[in-house]
Order: C-alpha cells, then structure tokens, then sequence
C-alpha cells in the first residue's frame, strides 16, 4: 500500500501534448521506457564520472552510474511507501544533460556560454527530454508528464533567481513550479545520487590508486564498517575485504536515509503529494550525524581524487578539446550534421547559433568529442570506436 503522499498516476497533471495513455502502463512507466530508449541515455554509456570514459574499463560511467541511482532509489521509495515507477524515471533521466568529461565538460561549456545565457546539466535535462529528442511524429521530445519533468527539474530542490535558459524556455510553456520543493520521490532520487556516487567513487579511486585501504580506515563511516568486516572475516583477501566493507558504507547510508526521513514524514503527515512540495523544506534527507561525517569522506575524495595530479591533467586537456570545438562550431556551422542544417537556418544570430552549438557539444560522448577534435582540428584522439552523431 502507498503512503497518502506518494504521488499517483492517476493524478498526474499530464503532459504538455495529450496523449491516449497505455491500457497496460502506468503514465510513470511510460516515462521511464522512454527515458531508457531515448538516444540521449544510451549515449550516458560514454560519458564519464571521474575518469574519462577510455581510460579504464572498470570505472563507472554515466550510464552506470545512472542504474546504480535508479537501484538505491527504488530500495528507498519502496520502504518510504513511494511511487517506485516514477521515482526510478526521475532517478534514470537525473543526468541526462551532462557533457562530456563530466563536470569538467560541464565547466567549460558553462564559461564558453556565459554570454549566451550559461549551461546547466539539470537545465539540460530538461530541454534533451522536451526537445532534443526527436522521435516521435506529433511532438519533440519524450512528451513526459509533468511529474516526471519537475523531478529532473529540480530533484535538487526549488530553483529560484536567474533560470538558464534551456530551463525557462519550457517553463513558460509549461509551469513546473519551480519555486516548490519537488515530490517526495524526485527527492529520493537525489539523495540515491548522492549515496552512488559516494560509494562508487570510493571503489574506483582505491582502483586507479589514488589512495589506500588504509586511508580509507582512518575515515568515519568507512572505518568502522572495515572493522566489521576483519571481525567476522579475519581471513578475507583484500579484494572481498574491499567489497564487503564499502557494500557496508553503502547500506549505512541506504538505511540512514530511510529511517530519517520516515520520522520526518511522520511528523509531517503530508496530505497528499502536493502538500510535500508546499512543505517549505526536504522530506528525504541524511541525518545530521551522517551528513557530517560525509562531508568529510567529500574532503578527502576532493583532495584525494577530483584533484588528483592524473585527474587535474586529463581535465586540462579535456577543456581545451570543448573551448577549441566550441569555437570552431560556432565559426563554421556547416560543419554540424545534415540533420541539424534546419537549427542552423532558423538561427537568427549569434546566441541562438550559440545556444545551438552547446546542444551539440553536450550531446557528445567523451570519444567522439575526443575524435571530433582530432579530425577537425587535429588533436589527440581517445581510443576507442568511432562515436555517432
């Protein structure tokens, strides 16, 4: 049984083109179908976390990542007493918008466009979905329900002051109230978000060797949980003994989110989804206790790992690929794909080529933005097959 704010499928405000709903799917299930079929998620499968996308076959990327999310908020929504199906499609789509090189292509292409109304990768969810895919014969985009695209919109929370661009252009057409928190179950993706890539990052920092089991024991949460694990397996290889530890973190996080935010769900007895918007504060969240002990383990991944000399290295070269593919676009768009001619005719000046330009590079996977740049511009390429356009 689902809890009186879990948000209803038959109560969902719709989507922007109506449509006959499916006799056999709910309106979240189609979202989320058409989220896993879109050509933007599978692109997610070259599109980095940390390391660039050929550097290793292990590490995780986007979309890996993006399952792993979806996993860990489906275990959450189901103990919350959510509404499993949309929260999975908010969890599925989250990163979407992102560039390639991860943050880093996100940074660069967000200077590049300063001038054209700046880059946003959750903004840029929002316009691949509503859109940028195109599909289907009576619409651009995916035509999601407005629950769905107000969990991409703002899973983070409410998005206030200065919107960019991607995200203002639909929310004139379609007010996703922006200044309310989202659903309960966009906000469980977020916190899945924050619990994945937690816990993978520590598997694949200790994987490239940027730092060791032993600096990991000296850290809250993680200690503990190595020392568990040598208890009760005192003959463990180091292998299992890695994974049984940081599968322990993983729960530790998994199971604070659940117990505090059902206390906090209890003692705010929403009505209904729409009163968690109107609550004027989260209802899924860490405790503070937890949340301060990660906030630690984030120094040291920062110092340790996002800052690393290997990693600052790939990020300087990976900026110049994006700057110097940004301005030889926007100097030669006949060089864009046939089936983009149509944008660039109906750009009718600069911002709007810019605007047009960023769409593209985003869209990019880390190999093909790498063998881009060697071929037009005679850069050093990645390994890797050939990427699509």
């Amino acid at each position: 049984m689902k809890a009186p704010y879990a948000s209803d499928p038959d109560q969902s405000r719709g989507r922007l083109v109506a449509e006959e709903e499916s006799a056999f799917r709910s309106c979240y299930q189609r979202d989320r179908d058409r989220i896993i079929h879109s050509s933007a998620f599978r692109r997610l499968k070259h599109k980095t976390q940390v390391f660039v996308e050929h550097e290793g076959d292990y590490f995780r990327t986007r979309l890996t990542h993006s399952i792993e999310v979806a996993q860990v908020a489906r275990t959450i929504s189901g103990a919350l007493k959510l509404n499993g199906e949309l929260t999975e499609a908010v969890a599925l789509a989250h990163d979407l918008g992102h560039t390639p090189f991860g943050h880093t292509g996100e940074d660069a292409l967000n200077a590049l466009m300063t001038p054209y109304g700046g880059f946003d990768h959750n903004a840029q969810a929002v316009r691949i979905v509503t859109a940028l895919e195109r599909h289907y014969a009576e619409f651009d985009g995916l035509n999601l329900t407005w629950d769905t695209l107000e969990g991409i919109a703002k899973h983070n929370g409410p998005v206030t002051g200065s919107l960019p661009y991607a995200l203002a252009d639909y929310d004139a057409l379609h007010d996703l109230e922006l200044h309310t928190h989202a659903s309960a179950e966009a906000q469980v993706a977020a916190l899945a978000d924050d619990i994945a890539y937690n816990n993978h990052d520590l598997h694949d920092g200790l994987r490239a060797d940027l730092f060791s089991e032993a600096d990991l024991r000296a850290l809250p949460i993680i200690g503990p949980c190595y020392a568990a694990v040598e208890a009760k397996y005192p003959s463990l290889d180091s292998y299992r003994r890695r994974h049984e530890a940081l599968r322990r973190v993983f729960g530790v996080m998994v199971e604070d989110v659940i117990t505090t935010s059902s206390a906090i769900l209890s003692d705010a007895a929403p009505a209904d989804a729409a009163a968690v918007r109107h609550l004027g504060r989260p209802v899924v969240r860490f405790s503070d206790r937890l949340w301060q002990e990660l906030r630690v383990i984030r120094d040291f991944l920062f110092a340790r790992m996002y800052r690393a000399p290997s990693v600052m290295e790939m990020r300087k070269h990976v900026t110049v690929v994006v700057e110097e593919l940004f301005a030889f676009y926007l100097k030669k768009p006949e060089h864009l794909p046939e089936q983009w001619r149509k944008d660039i005719e109906r750009a009718k000046d600069e911002t709007a080529l810019a605007r047009l330009v960023s769409d593209y590079i985003a869209g990019m996977t880390d190999r093909f933005a790498l063998q881009s740049h060697k071929r037009l511009l005679g850069g050093s390429g990645g390994a890797g097959e050939r990427g699509e356009e």
